[in-house]
């Protein structure tokens, strides 16, 4: 079959044969339609423990052999993945599509989504309160700058390095407010922004843009770090934090069934509140382009049509 394969450590994918998967126990074979590309299918690539060559892992919609379309997490079975013909996913993995989602859309709210959702719901938003996204240009930005306003909030900040990005945010209306970061003083165009503080930031970066945003808050705020692509490790003067919370949440090691239940109930939201994200569609060939283009931070959820 056609796949995209990393044949080694830090090389980029490229469209070549690879063997098909065989049938395994408690496993199901995937005809794949749609691929997905996200942030940690970059970064996860080259972890330690990852074999090689391997297929690009990635979320995905395809068909099983009775016909059913389904989803699939990033979570295929080594060294399988969405980016290729076929796959082999475990049975829990695989989540049936109703009729009326589209391929693009059981992407979006899959891994990207419920990142969002999950630590939005667990910082408890109260009306009105000021929401601050951390890393607002991506796929999971985009749909948090929504989910924030879904879940009662009266303001909602866009923050992020691409000003170009940000601007069409603001101008789609899903943030009231725009913080373009690498200014000359971002703790001072955050405080600009914040009015009187923000009650609650979902960090999608960490690192110094969540130390500066921090200073913005203020007193009973919560901080979400759900990602770290500024860096893992901050320098926090504990007195910016007082009286405050700081908590790292993640969904990915929840059970499946908590993962799918979390996930049709963001088809329902995207259904009801028409919720919005931007896509860049690639055609299968070009998976290196792709792959570039999600590492370069393309402010755009990216598919490709494998059939």
């Amino acid at each position: 079959m056609r796949a995209a394969v990393i044949i080694e450590k830090g090389a980029l994918p490229l469209v070549r044969e690879f063997p098909e998967p065989e049938p395994t126990e408690g496993a199901v074979l995937i005809d794949v339609d749609t691929a997905g590309l996200g942030g940690w299918d970059v970064l996860g690539a080259y972890r330690t423990g990852v074999e090689y060559p391997c297929v690009i892992r990635g979320e995905g919609v395809g068909r099983t052999d009775d016909g059913r379309r389904v989803y699939f997490g990033e979570r295929s079975v080594v060294p399988f993945g969405s980016w290729a013909e076929k796959t082999l996913v475990p049975e829990a993995e695989v989540w049936d599509v109703p009729d009326h989602i589209d391929d693009k859309t059981a992407i979006a709210m899959g891994i990207a989504a419920t990142g969002a959702l999950v630590p939005l719901e667990t910082a408890d938003i109260k009306p009105e309160e000021t929401v601050l996204i951390l890393g607002a240009t991506g796929t999971l930005g985009q749909v948090a700058l929504q989910l924030a306003r879904h879940l009662g909030a009266g303001r909602v900040i866009a923050a992020a390095r691409n000003r170009e990005a940000l601007t069409r945010l603001k101008s789609s209306g899903m943030a009231d407010e725009i913080v373009c970061l690498g200014s000359v003083n971002d703790v001072q165009a955050h405080k600009d922004a914040a009015g009187e503080g923000y009650d609650v930031v979902l960090d999608v970066v960490c690192g110094q843009p969540m130390l500066d945003a921090l200073k913005a808050t203020r007193w009973g705020a919560r901080i979400m770090t759900i990602g770290t692509v500024a860096g893992r490790q901050i320098n926090l003067n504990m007195a910016d934090l007082l009286f405050r919370t700081l908590s790292t949440v993640g969904s990915g090691q929840w059970p499946p069934a908590d993962r799918e239940k979390i996930w049709r109930r963001l088809l329902t939201i995207w259904q009801k509140q028409n919720i919005k994200v931007d896509h860049l569609e690639f055609n299968f060939d070009e998976a290196t382009k792709a792959w570039q283009s999600q590492a370069a931070g393309p402010c755009a959820k990216i598919t490709a049509k494998i059939r």
